[in-house]
Order: C-alpha cells, then structure tokens, then sequence
C-alpha cells in the first residue's frame, strides 16, 4: 500500500512538473490568454499578454501552435505530424503549418544504442551482429536506424527506440487527456472539432508506432500483397532479431523517388514508375483495405527494372469492405454529378448530423461539381478534391470518419510524389477502375447475400429493442408529472429499417401465398390424374415464369433503391 501510494505522488508530481512546462511553452508562444479563457493559467500570467488582431488568424496560430510542439520534443512533434493529417477535422491553415514539423531531435549516443539491442535481445552485440555502425543512418524522434551485418552475412538496417520514451509520452498524452475534456466543457469549438475524439485517435496512433512488433507485422502483412507483383519489394523481417523496441530488417539500396535527376541519368522509365507507384497504391488502399499510411519519398525507393521498394511502416492503415466502398461511391458520384447518389452514401455511412439541412448540403455538392466539371482529367487533383468534400462535409455539419480522413492525407501524399515523377499522370484517373471495380463488387451473390444477412441483423436488433424502449420511455412518463422532451436519435435510420422490413415482409408473404398456390394445383392436378392446362394455358409453365419474373423484380427492387 505504501509502495502504490508513492508511484501515485511521483506519478502527480511528474505530472505537475510537465504541465507546467507545457503551459510554459504555449504562453511563451503567444497562447497566454486563450490559457487563461479556458482556465488553464490565472488571470495574473495572462495580464497584458492578449495577442493584438493582426496575430489572431488561423495561420498566424498555426506558426506559433508549430513552434510550441516544435519546442515542447519528440512526443509533440509526432503527434502534430500525426495532427496534420487531420484535414477534416482542423482548418488548412492550421494542418499547412503542422506539415512543416521536422524531426530535429538529438542523435541516441552509441552506448544507449548497444544498452538497448543487448538488453532487448538478450545477449552481447557481437553474439549478434558481425558488425554494427555507430554512426546512424537516420534519426527521428521515435527511434534511430543503424546500418549493421548479421553473423550470418546479410546486410541489414536496425531500428532502435529512444530510451525511457514511452513512460514519457505516456505522461504527455495523459496531460493532453486532460486538456481535452476541459476544452470541450469551456468552449464551444471543441466539442465541433471533436477535440477529445481527435486526441484518442492521435494517441492511439502514436502507441501504435512505439510498438515495433505491430510495425513488423504491417511490414509482412504489405509484403504478402505484392507475392505476385516482381515489380513490388518490401524488406524482410528479421523475428528473431526483432521486439517491441528494437526492429531489424533486410537492408534495401535503390535510389529515393524524389531523385529524379538520378533516376534519369540510370535510365529508369519515370512514366512506368509512376503508374506502377499508384497501382501499389491503390490496391492496397482499394483492393485489400491495408496501407502504408506515410507513403513520402523518404519512405520510397526505386530499384533496378523500375521496381518499387516501401520502407517504414510504422503508420499504417485499416478500412473495411463498406468504408472501401463508401469511398468509391463518393469520389465515382462526385465526378459524375449525382448529388443524390452521394447524399445517399453519406446517409448510409450513418454520419449525417442532426443540424444538416439536405437542401443546403444538395446545392454545396452540385457547386462543388460544378467546380470540376470542365477540367481536364489529368488537371484533377484527387486529394484536392477530397478536401473540398471534407469542407462541404463540415461545413453541413457531417462527421467523417477517422479512416476515410486517413486515405485522403495518404493520397495527397501520394499525388506530390507522383507529380515530380510525371506531371502528365491523373490519379484521378488511375482511382477510376479501382472504384468502379469497387462499386460492381457489392452486386456479386455473394455480397448480396452477405449484406442481406447483416441488414435483417440489424432489423431484428432495432426492432427487438423497441419494446424495451417504449417500455422505458412508459415508465419515465408513469412517474410523475414531468415535462416529456424525447429526442429520438437515428429516428430516421429506424423509420427506414422499418419501412425496409415490411417490404421485405410483405414481398415474401406474397412469394410464399404464390408457391403454395403454385404447388396445391401442382399436387390437384397430379391427384386427379389431369394436364396442367386451364382455358389451354400450361399453368405450372405460365407460373414459373411469373415466379421468375417476381425474383428478378425483388433483385432489381433492392438493388437499385435499397428499399427492400
């Protein structure tokens, strides 16, 4: 008891001492009195601090927001790196200037280097290594690589973790927790932005890239896409050489993407470069749902026969078969003008606020088509266009999902790559096939009943629980004499299920009717001996067609309107 006791004032007064640091550093940049509005500092630190009205723009903050992480180390800068991408849920200003985050971090002396590999893999460096350079081959603020040989002969690069960095992000995502929830009570933009959903999500991703395991994992989950693909390469991981802090995989040498003077003077085709970048691209981000989240040229090089080789999977991306889907839908609608369609896919993606007015939303995405409409393909940015979406999307208070947000800062990463590759290549256009192969994908008999089996789950859950709700809300009413306000949440999504249910209801008790009438003059006719024609009609034959008919009906019914 005593010893838990002491881990909780040490763990406060570490706290303490961070936080005030932290405060330190964002008044010292000009956040003084936005501290003090929101309770953070008292009135005396913030006296005669108020920033005048020409440092009160979104860009202005953005400089300053970036110098305070900038300043405040390794666990703020990778969390506004992260923050950066965020397109739908801060303003450009605001994402423009946290992109400029560089890793300006101290270099791990070499014997916090060797302490880490021994202690991490258990035994002496020369037990493991042939040789290992202490010279680093790049620094950041996570880890350090260090090019190294194995006793075995392969030439690898070693990934190493800064020492004690988790229990000190541990301690700054913990403050930053705490901010959050005071930001959403006290002001108003915070609960908009979703300040609190927007820190979860960045702290999870950065636990996520402290755990070297989960980076390897991703490595060989990519790898196992491109089996087939010689044009491909992802490095190999060394597991036995590998844990959560430190991570060692084949070494890879090629030229950086970016060097396109040298790929030019090796004679590399940089047009064949391009579209082969983009289709690895799109099928991991289409085809198969799980991405290299960071795909910059530090991260990509090219090897001999126009090859692509990914590097650094510590950011990595999942999105589910619907998500995949939903995105195809929006991007292929936009470009085609069917507002409705797109609408349509906001309102299945369930992300629809409760201030939305349809009308306005309608009018913004046919102005927004307008905008592109007569602009050549290969003048389409794709991510330019997903962040107008976004816009219109906020603007109409709808939520975008965290992974969608991740796709569109994956493509815009993509496109300035490609673009010194080749400025004549459309990724707008490379996206197209991928999409439309996407959207056939949900009419296959498989989907079809798979979404079926889903949909009637989720019918008979919300139906299921109506009882229990009226019975609830009786209750509530019976106490007493109280004012009754119900606000009923998704009563539009209920209303549909419903309307959906008894469609299908009614359309299956018309079937079921059919086939018994279909078989008792089956069986009548067989009874008494008789031909199955009536008034010379072939009944059984002239049924069939009829029961055809209505199958193909019901297909089509669900297919194009959803309302069955």
């Amino acid at each position: 008891m005593k010893q838990e006791l002491i881990v909780v004032l040490g763990q406060r007064i570490r706290h303490t001492k961070r936080y005030r640091e932290i405060v330190n550093v964002f008044m010292k940049n000009g956040f003084s009195h936005f501290l003090f509005r929101v309770g953070l500092t008292d009135r005396g630190l913030a006296k005669g601090k108020e920033p005048d009205e020409t440092n009160r723009n979104l860009q202005s903050i953005g400089k300053r927001l970036r110098n305070a992480l900038q300043e405040l180390g390794p666990s703020f800068i990778k969390l506004g790196q992260i923050a950066s991408t965020r397109y739908d849920a801060l303003p450009s200003e605001i994402t423009e200037e946290l992109e400029k985050l560089q890793d300006h971090v101290t270099v791990i002396p070499y014997e916090h280097v060797q302490y880490t590999i021994e202690t991490e893999l258990d035994d002496t460096l020369e037990n493991l290594f042939e040789w290992l350079d202490p010279e680093p081959l790049a620094t950041a603020s996570i880890g350090q690589v260090h090019t190294a040989r194995l006793l075995s002969g392969e030439a690898v690069v070693v990934k190493v973790q800064r020492p004690a960095l988790k229990s000190k992000i541990d301690t700054d995502l913990e403050i930053l927790h705490g901010i959050g929830k005071i930001l959403e009570e006290r002001t108003a933009w915070a609960p908009r932005y979703r300040l609190c959903d927007i820190i979860g999500e960045l702290s999870n991703s950065l636990r996520n890239e402290l755990d070297y395991l989960m980076e390897a994992r991703g490595a060989e989950r990519i790898s196992k896409q491109f089996e087939d693909k010689a044009h491909v390469k992802v490095p190999l991981v060394y597991w036995e050489f590998s844990t959560k802090r430190v991570m060692t995989m084949e070494k890879i040498d090629g030229i950086k993407v970016s060097k396109v003077e040298e790929l030019d003077a090796n004679g590399y085709d940089r047009k064949i470069i391009a579209r082969r970048l983009a289709d690895a691209m799109l099928h991991q981000l289409l085809d198969n749902g799980f991405f290299h989240a960071d795909p910059h040229s530090g991260n990509i090089c090219i090897l001999p026969n126009n090859t692509i080789a990914f590097y650094d999977f510590g950011e990595t991306g999942l999105i589910n078969e619907k998500q995949k889907q939903h995105f195809a839908s929006i991007i292929v609608n936009l470009h085609q003008g069917n507002t409705k369609a797109m609408i349509k896919t906001f309102s299945k993606m369930d992300i629809i606020g409760e201030k939305t007015k349809i009308e306005v939303l309608r009018r913004d995405l046919d102005d927004l088509h307008a905008r592109y409409e007569n602009i050549k393909m290969k003048d389409l940015s794709l991510g330019r266009i997903i962040l107008d979406i976004f816009n219109v999307a906020y603007a109409n208070y709808i939520k975008i999902p965290a992974e969608l947000a991740l796709i569109s800062k994956v493509i815009l990463t993509l496109e300035g790559v490609l673009r010194r590759l080749d400025e004549e290549f459309s990724l707008m256009r490379a996206t197209e096939p991928f999409a439309q192969k996407l959207m056939w994908r949900r009419y296959r008999p498989k989907e079809l009943v798979r979404n079926s089996l889903e949909e009637i789950g989720e019918d008979i859950s919300i139906i299921s629980e109506l009882p229990q709700d009226l019975k609830d809300v009786m209750d509530v009413v019976k106490k007493g004499k109280i004012g009754l306000d119900i606000n009923v949440k998704r009563g539009d999504r209920i209303m549909r299920r419903i309307d959906k249910l008894s469609n299908r209801l009614a359309f299956s008790i018309l079937m079921l009717a059919f086939s018994i009438l279909m078989a008792s003059l089956i069986i009548g006719f067989a009874i008494v001996g008789k031909d199955t024609f009536i008034w010379e009609l072939p009944i059984i034959e002239f049924g069939a067609v009829i029961a055809f008919l209505m199958f193909v009906l019901m297909v089509i019914t669900i297919i194009k309107s959803g309302r069955m």
